[in-house]
């Protein structure tokens, strides 16, 4: 049994200090230490994004990444979109009128990314958001209407 290490971040606004091994990966942390299972582990080598986390305010997939490479970090996870008063973020709003969603298991991955590329591109094209979200898979929606309600929301964000 390894050495367990302090690990001290702000997760979706709050700060957590939280003991674990080197060698725990950022998605375990999020799901079994914090108890926030809206992030998704699915191909577990970071190809499909359903892992897909802010960490300081970049994408990264939490399937690779060691929670203490997180330390001293800000995380936002899927929970963090929530506001304040437990409404959706529109974003999320958009994803839900646009059907941009099916099953719900790469939705968490997709939104963070999603997330991302409204924040850094406020005025992306909708190639441009292909382009953004085509390392997120997806088997149900056939990323049309994914592209529709991110579009929307560049155009509405307030909606």
């Amino acid at each position: 049994m390894s050495e367990k290490l302090l690990v001290s971040l702000e997760v979706n606004g709050e700060v957590v200090e939280q003991e674990t091994e080197p060698r725990t990966l950022l998605s375990t942390f999020i799901r079994d230490s914090l108890g926030l299972t809206g992030t998704h582990v699915g191909c577990e080598h970071g190809i499909c994004g359903a892992c897909t986390v802010l960490l300081n305010g970049v994408t990264v997939r939490s399937c690779l990444t060691f929670a203490v490479q997180a330390n001293g970090g800000k995380l936002k996870t899927v929970e963090g979109l929530l506001r304040r008063d437990g409404s959706l973020h529109p974003l999320q709003r958009k994803f839900a009128e646009h059907h941009a969603l099916q099953c719900g298991f790469c939705t968490p991955g997709m939104l963070m990314t999603c997330e991302e590329i409204c924040r850094n591109k406020p005025a992306a094209t909708r190639e441009e958001i292909r382009d953004g979200i085509s390392g997120n898979l997806c088997r149900c929606t056939g990323y049309q209407t994914i592209v529709n309600a991110v579009a929307d929301y560049l155009e509405n964000p307030h909606d």
